[in-house]
């Protein structure tokens, strides 16, 4: 931990004994904002000890904290050196404190999570049968489809009972599933994976999914405007319900007709669509009323 302006630094162990010593010094100090860094899971138990305390919290992309050091011309890395950094990435950034996942939306996001890997895997087996000429080894492949198919059903049915087991993951998907194009699946992944959906605005939204367009202008100038950065997972689960709405949803149909009609590529009418499409759920989520055909 290092602590900021003072430069004070101290070490204390991940366990029991050392989180109640980190939870009461940082009590005692009433810091405007602590900032801790992600760590492939290992920061879960200190984030869960920080909220429960309230303390204003935030885990931010570790690559952010290693683009601020080498910004600042700090190449070493050591954990002090990277608790220093993290510090002065808190001070001068100052990102806004978000709330740390409930236990029951860590549960869901990991359900949501290892549904995308079993899907993957079936797709990936199923092209690796298909190539296979050995008919024993093609009967392996089978029996393994078979089985990812039989986890991807159980998980199915986890899935369905912790969403329409909690009354408000109920409420959300049944608002989200109103909008055409939006089915359980992509409610769901909406649900587990952005949590803001509905608390932001829409530059917000559209910003932290990865799909507001970044300017590359300098002087007289004019880049082409990107979309880069953000939620991978999200704008996955996003792509085939907007490919289902601009079919389906008049209101997405006819913007997508009006950005070919300008000339736009196909690829950047679908990123915009799928950008209005993440307004239309944020603001559906955000009033709780749910989609209404004009």
């Amino acid at each position: 931990m290092h602590l900021r302006p003072s430069g004070e630094a101290v070490a204390l162990s991940r366990d029991g004994g050392g989180l109640e010593a980190l939870v009461e010094r940082l009590a005692a100090l009433r810091p405007a904002l602590v900032v801790l860094e992600a760590t492939g899971g290992f920061e879960v138990a200190v984030a869960g000890a920080l909220a429960a305390a309230g303390l204003p919290l935030v885990v931010v992309n570790p690559r952010q904290i290693r683009d601020f050091a080498r910004a600042t011309g700090r190449l070493a890395k050591t954990d002090r050196l990277d608790a220093a950094a993290i510090a002065r990435f808190a001070e001068a950034v100052r990102p806004a404190p978000r709330p740390v996942p409930s236990a029951a939306a860590q549960a869901l996001g990991e359900l949501v999570a290892r549904r995308r890997q079993l899907v993957e895997m079936i797709t990936s087996e199923g092209q690796r049968r298909r190539q296979v000429r050995d008919p024993r080894l093609g009967r392996r492949l089978e029996a393994h489809v078979t089985w990812l198919q039989t986890e991807l059903a159980a998980l199915e049915t986890d899935l369905d009972d912790a969403v329409r087991g909690t009354p408000a993951w109920r409420a959300a998907e049944d608002l989200l599933a109103s909008v055409p194009g939006i089915g359980k699946t992509s409610a769901r992944t909406l649900i587990a994976e952005l949590p803001e959906l509905g608390r932001l605005d829409r530059r917000k939204i559209a910003a932290l999914v990865g799909v507001a367009p970044i300017n590359r202008d300098s002087g007289c100038f004019r880049g082409r405007r990107m979309v880069m950065g953000g939620r991978a997972s999200v704008r996955t689960a996003l792509y085939m319900p907007t490919l289902t709405a601009i079919r389906r949803n008049p209101a997405l149909q006819a913007f997508y007709q009006r950005l070919i009609g300008r000339g736009r590529p196909a690829k950047v009418a679908i990123t915009a669509c799928m950008r209005k499409l993440l307004v239309i759920l944020n603001a559906i989520l955000r009033d709780q009323i749910p989609w209404q055909p004009a």
